[in-house]
């Protein structure tokens, strides 16, 4: 059982998870639209580059939109599920998951997400309200799923407050530490609906045929997309490994990085983005994060490293070498999605190197 650290709920401020503005680069990069203030950073959990793909068999644009809701629709839904009307807005950002931050009559900053309707939703709110009266540090779920239009709207409290980073840093301890809590907190998968289908950048195990699932952010399929040979090897490589496990599942974030995460000092003061939660092994859910948890900053080897001893140290058990090898092929998986849209997009493969490709899969026991 990880130790439990001291959590802190922002005294006077209500929490709210929201959703990334991404760019076309990758999903979990933050638009560099100006932001009035600290808030909470935007998720990753539904499609969310503004970004015009081509298809790759016809000649038309599709353009990822951001849902348009309207000031009187909101007012209503907030009527209705928060039992307030709404005094003004505090800021409006995302993409696809339209992230409404509100301030009501009664005096309570909420944040209203709106997106399409996701039969997942349900599961994460759910997760998110138990970990929250855990007294683990994230939004408070206030209302919903419930429809406002043709979407699908939640609302949780709003935390404005937090550092990007821990004291410490780059220093894995931190994130690790607070990610084991949050998985020996949580209820186990069968305690809540599904989480299928999960995101596409934590989905090695989809069921929609070929190596990759479809994006999430781009109208492409990336099975039909050529190259580079590389990242497709390592992607399959890393699936071959995963499909050795049968580990116990358990749920965790599948979205641990420095976008979704406040600090005080080094204590998690609020952790975002509660749509990304995912259903896996402990060995996935672990080995993820090791590989993302610094973006948009590129984590070393060293670094997963590190972040893997550390959180096996919270949790107090080692992994064994079968999972420690799952975990280091989760990494590869997420990362070898995130550089194959990369290329799919037209843009410079950043997010893995062929080299670091073969000395992860190395540590995966692939090569």
């Amino acid at each position: 059982m990880p130790s439990a650290p001291t959590w802190g709920h922002a005294s006077g401020a209500i929490a709210l998870a929201h959703d990334r503005v991404l760019t076309a680069t990758t999903r979990r990069r933050l638009s560099d639209t100006a932001r009035a203030g600290p808030q909470p950073s935007p998720g990753r959990g539904s499609p969310k580059f503004r970004f015009t793909a081509t298809r790759l068999d016809e000649n038309s644009q599709v353009a990822f939109e951001l849902p348009v809701v309207d000031a009187a629709s909101l007012a209503v839904w907030c009527e209705v599920h928060l039992g307030s009307a709404v005094e003004n807005e505090l800021f409006r950002t995302g993409h696809l998951t339209c992230v409404i931050g509100t301030r009501l009559v009664d005096g309570r900053e909420v944040v209203v997400r709106v997106r399409p309707a996701a039969s997942r939703i349900a599961a994460c709110t759910e997760v998110q309200r138990r970990l929250f009266e855990s007294g683990y540090p994230c939004p408070q779920p206030l209302a919903g799923p419930a429809p406002l239009g043709e979407y699908e709207a939640t609302a949780e409290s709003y935390i404005a407050d937090g550092a990007m980073l821990p004291d410490s840093g780059r220093t894995a301890e931190p994130f690790a530490a607070a990610l084991a809590q949050l998985v020996h907190l949580a209820p186990p998968p069968g305690q809540v609906p599904s989480f299928a289908p999960a995101p596409a950048w934590t989905a090695w195990n989809h069921d929609q045929g070929g190596l990759w699932p479809w994006p999430d952010d781009l109208d492409v399929d990336l099975n039909q997309v050529d190259g580079p040979g590389w990242i497709d090897a390592a992607g399959q490589a890393a699936q071959q490994k995963l499909r050795e496990g049968q580990d116990q599942a358990v749920v965790g974030h599948g979205d641990w990085i420095t976008d979704n995460l406040r600090w005080d000092g080094n204590r998690l003061l609020v952790a975002y983005d509660w749509d990304s939660l995912i259903a896996g092994s402990e060995a996935v859910i672990a080995g993820l994060a090791a590989a993302i948890y610094l973006y948009p900053a590129l984590v070393t080897v060293a670094e997963t490293r590190d972040f893997l001893d550390a959180y096996a140290t919270a949790r107090g058990r080692p992994f064994n070498p079968g999972e420690l090898q799952r975990c280091w092929a989760a990494g590869v998986w997420t990362r070898a999605f995130d550089a194959k849209e990369e290329h799919a997009a037209g843009q410079p493969v950043t997010r893995l190197t062929q080299d670091e490709a073969h000395e992860r899969l190395r540590r995966a026991g692939m090569r």
